[in-house]
């Protein structure tokens, strides 16, 4: 099939040909990274602005080195130098930088529906890089991306997701992605962070850790998301963490080959101790690698890329 959306909006909306395409581009795109010359010049002469609203590392530089890596000019928006501080609407900003000419938008914000804001008012393609608890697309794509690598399969696996759910983007784009590809979800955490209603969207709810990680293929691990909780959930880290923290002993009871996987940052000892972040079944710093062969993806598609084998050629 073919690419013909102009955005990254979300999960939600793309067929599970759509994130096939993207993933299958990725793995083109990963295998560009392994040469010598790790750039291409699919975007050259285009402009990408980075417009993180809402702090972030790891995200805006993945962003940042895949759009070089396409040879695109990268210009990132910094929020506490900006307009921004002077009272300036996000529409009015986001309309100035396209008046710079900018091909495409990457946002992050605080507020959920900000992208599909600016992708109504924007003749620019607009990526989310994550809004509010709403999603956060290409995060579920890279850990979509780093499953198959490791299991050559979606379909059929059982993936459990721990922590905080009801606050995480990483989350709701995850359970979408996993879902349309034929995993089966089980989600757990405190009863006040995963609420019985996301089995509206076909997962498994429990609040047992030893039941949800015992015939777990993948265990995903969220960090407490302390900066979009309007009160305290739980009453106290030291108990989230002897309920629901993964170590050693509670590693015992699960698959020989099951993996660990987390989209960053790790709160150590509090979702997850060190020798099991650090151990030979996490596969978080894979990815990170993959997240940004994957970025490289989605801005290559949504530019009028065709797919995996124009980068071949």
């Amino acid at each position: 099939m073919a690419w013909n959306r102009k955005h990254l909006l979300d999960i939600e909306s793309l067929s599970a040909d759509e994130i096939r395409l993207i993933l299958d581009t990725a793995r083109a795109f990963k295998a560009v990274g392994e040469r010598a010359i790790k750039k291409v010049p699919a975007l050259r002469g285009k402009t990408v602005i980075n417009l993180f609203v809402e702090p972030s590392t790891r995200t805006r530089t993945s962003f940042e080195l895949a759009a070089i890596r396409l040879s695109a000019d990268v210009i990132n928006f910094s929020t506490e130098a900006s307009s921004f501080k002077k009272g300036e609407t996000l529409k009015d900003t986001a309309r100035n930088l396209e008046a710079l000419s900018a091909d495409i938008i990457i946002i992050r914000h605080s507020a959920a529906g900000a992208p599909h804001f600016l992708s109504r008012v924007l003749l620019a393609s607009v990526v989310n890089a994550g809004d509010g608890a709403h999603e956060h697309p290409t995060q579920a794509l890279l850990d979509i991306f780093t499953i198959l690598e490791k299991k050559g399969r979606i379909a059929g696996l059982k993936v459990t997701i721990l922590g905080d759910i009801l606050y995480s983007r990483v989350a709701r784009s995850d359970i979408w992605a996993l879902l349309k590809l034929g995993a089966q979800v089980t989600l757990c955490g405190p009863p006040t962070l995963v609420p019985k209603t996301f089995e509206q969207m076909g997962c498994r709810v429990t609040h047992d850790l030893d039941d949800a990680i015992r015939d777990a293929d993948i265990i995903n691990l969220l960090r407490i998301q302390h900066e979009r909780q309007r009160k305290a959930m739980f009453p106290s880290l030291s108990e989230y963490t002897s309920l629901y923290g993964l170590n050693r002993a509670r590693l015992a009871i699960t698959k020989p080959d099951a993996l660990l996987m987390h989209p960053g940052p790790i709160n150590r000892g509090v979702e997850i101790d060190s020798e099991s972040a650090d151990g030979e079944r996490s596969v978080i710093l894979e990815q990170v690698t993959n997240g940004l062969a994957v970025r490289m993806a989605v801005l290559f598609l949504i530019n009028g890329g065709v797919g995996p084998q124009e980068i071949a050629a």
